[in-house]
């Protein structure tokens, strides 16, 4: 059901998923708790934004004292630019601002600045947003959204899902810091795992559990109304390269023993050893909490390891995919290329390898 709605609003186009303000800032928290200097002294950008909905653009608005920012851009994509398009909604901000101009209202994204008091009042805050319009339709990929990508120090976006590849390899050009959204199967894309591999990238605070709920503007594609308010779940994780507490956490796990004794699964409880690949010198551990404290070797892990990982305690080895398209190849290793490929003639899916630090 989840891989279903992404392939839905892949083949849709329907992107607009808007973040809930509290998921948010239980995020961003979880940096400020770990480094409270993190944003302080930065310029922030908030690309693939819509500065008037958003909640990113809120959220870092209202607290850019309190964060220490520099600077907050944030920008817009146009409106005719849009593969997939709902009812026109122009806000009160826009139109009544001495800018305001119809001919470009639809053709031209905006971008929105934050950076001094304007108002008077001896605060920085929401009230002191100024917008103009780009002078194109502010596609990530424009020259004029890439200068101010390389003007930020930190970039944080949920970025369309249809474009995450693209944004992806944008995003990892600038060298920038950031902290992004994407949906959980995207760690196993070639573009992305080799990052993770070589730990230059790592998954947010919270837990890959239940998804996330997002707000979208398409009345077709409702799970559940909440406040009236219109609501999807994504099977979605936080990305980031910045710090946080949780991945320094170590996991408290039992011994091979304990596990083939006591383990609540019972794919693993009483059996006399755990599976073996065919053709790779690894063991299949199923379950994260399954993984054995007192084994050295090899270890194939679902990705979801990856919520639990911790660079100190195990080392990220390689990674394959049941899904070829979506796939990192091991063919140095030969490991499971392909769902025809088994362990102990049984097909397998996605797998993290491994092996615990010593």
């Amino acid at each position: 059901m989840a891989n279903d709605k992404l392939s839905k609003a892949k083949k849709a186009k329907n992107d607009e998923f808007y973040t809930q303000y509290h998921d948010i800032e239980r995020e961003v928290t979880a940096y400020v708790e770990y480094d409270p200097n993190v944003f302080r002294g930065k310029t922030v950008l908030l690309p693939c934004d819509d500065p008037e909905w958003s909640n990113f653009t809120r959220y870092f608005a209202q607290n850019f004292e309190r964060l220490g920012l520099k600077k907050l851009i944030s920008t817009s994509y146009a409106y005719d630019s849009k593969k997939h398009k709902g009812p026109v909604q122009l806000t009160l901000f826009e139109t009544e601002s001495p800018q305001f101009d119809a001919s470009k209202t639809q053709s031209h994204g905006k971008i929105f600045v934050l950076d001094r008091d304007t108002t008077g009042d001896g605060r920085i805050n929401i009230d002191d947003l100024e917008w103009r319009y780009l002078e194109g339709d502010g596609d990530f990929r424009s020259e004029e959204v890439s200068r101010l990508r390389d003007e930020a120090d930190i970039i944080i976006t949920n970025p369309p899902f249809s474009l995450f590849r693209k944004f992806f390899n944008w995003l990892m050009e600038s060298n920038k810091y950031f902290i992004m959204i994407g949906n959980k199967s995207c760690v196993t894309y070639k573009e992305v795992f080799p990052f993770i591999r070589e730990n230059r990238l790592w998954t947010g605070r919270k837990e890959w559990a239940g998804g996330m709920w997002f707000e979208t503007k398409d009345p077709n594609d409702v799970d559940k109304v909440i406040d009236g308010v219109n609501m999807k779940n994504v099977p979605s994780v936080w990305l980031t390269n910045i710090e946080h507490g949780r991945r320094h956490q170590p996991l408290q796990l039992m011994t091979m023993e304990e596990n083939l004794k006591y383990s609540k699964h019972k794919k693993i409880r009483g059996k006399t050893a755990y599976d073996h690949y065919d053709n790779y010198d690894a063991i299949e551990v199923p379950y994260t909490d399954a993984i054995p404290s007192d084994y050295d070797g090899v270890m194939g892990v679902p990705i979801s390891f990856l919520d639990k990982y911790c660079p100190e305690q195990f080392e990220i080895l390689d990674a394959n995919s049941y899904r070829k398209y979506e796939s990192v190849p091991i063919k140095a290793h030969g490991l499971i290329k392909d769902k025809d490929s088994s362990i102990n003639g049984k097909a397998k899916y996605a797998r993290i390898l491994i092996r615990k630090k010593k």
